[in-house]
């Protein structure tokens, strides 16, 4: 099933995230937290894709394997600024192979060492050659506070329509912890034409290491609520798990009886992170109106 249909319904979307391994022994492992994801019956689930593709037959195998055993729509990643033109073709033909109709397309990290391919420099580079094929539902990122290397935000939007206008069907956004960012973002948005459905993308942290390696790689600012959560918690990681996923669920419920319609949780591979943060937020409840 394509992406579209699911953002044209009324009811709120819910959609999970799961990364694959890097290794081959820790394929397994995730495998099974991908299960148990998918057990959560989200409306669709994202599958990453690693630097330079070097996790691509991992995430067409989690991908395919999601939708093939639980029924469940997968939206599969694929970067490009690492990656040859023929590397990229190859996994468009993978993924077509695979019954994979969903395609999160990205330009990836810049790797350390700076190497980045030839071939591609921007994310609409490759949005353009993907919707030149012709079959493939597309999305792409977006980023309430600014990209991390834009100049500011007014360059950043006009990028953002430069990838929307290549042939975007749907952006989904960089986590945030300041509901009211994403909320100015979205008018901004809005105004600069674009007009293609905005996932709003929460990630529930869950010990002030991840917090601290999620701020610094994203450039999200962390509002003083939540640092005060993360130094009154940090130190018991169980009340900082629950606390965060406290927390992540109350900005849900505040998007979702603000109008946002569509939701992506960023779940680490952390099944029990996803349930705890659905079973506040029920999603038959919510549908009715209920918080």
């Amino acid at each position: 099933m394509r992406i579209t249909e699911l953002l044209r319904q009324e009811a709120p979307t819910f959609s999970l995230e799961v990364f694959p391994p890097k290794t081959s022994e820790k394929y397994t492992e995730t495998a099974e937290n991908a299960r148990k994801i998918a057990a959560l019956k989200p409306d669709f689930m994202s599958v990453t894709y690693g630097a330079g593709g070097g996790t691509g037959a991992y995430t067409t195998q989690i991908a395919a394997g999601i939708q093939r055993q639980y029924g469940v729509p997968t939206l599969a990643h694929l970067t490009c600024v690492s990656s040859t033109r023929e590397h990229v073709r190859d996994m468009v033909r993978i993924y077509r192979e695979n019954g994979i109709e969903n395609i999160l397309a990205l330009r990836g990290d810049i790797p350390a060492d700076g190497s980045v391919s030839r071939d591609y420099r921007y994310a609409s580079e490759l949005i353009r050659e993907l919707k030149a094929e012709g079959d493939f539902c597309l999305g792409g990122a977006c980023y309430p506070e600014g990209h991390i290397e834009a100049p500011n935000r007014k360059e950043d939007l006009k990028h953002l329509k430069e990838k929307v206008d290549a042939g975007l069907d749907f952006i989904t956004t960089q986590m945030f912890f300041n509901n009211d960012v994403f909320y100015n973002f979205l008018y901004r948005a809005r105004e600069a034409g674009i007009t293609v459905p905005v996932i709003a993308g929460i990630m529930p942290i869950t010990s002030p290491r991840q917090l601290q390696r999620s701020a610094a790689l994203s450039g999200t600012d962390v509002p003083r609520r939540f640092r005060a959560i993360v130094d009154y918690f940090g130190d018991n990681p169980a009340a900082m798990k629950q606390a965060g996923i406290v927390y992540a669920a109350e900005q849900i419920i505040d998007l979702l009886a603000n109008g946002i319609r569509h939701i992506h949780i960023y779940t680490m591979n952390k099944p029990d992170v996803a349930e705890g943060i659905l079973r506040i937020c029920p999603r038959e409840a919510l549908r009715n109106g209920q918080t």
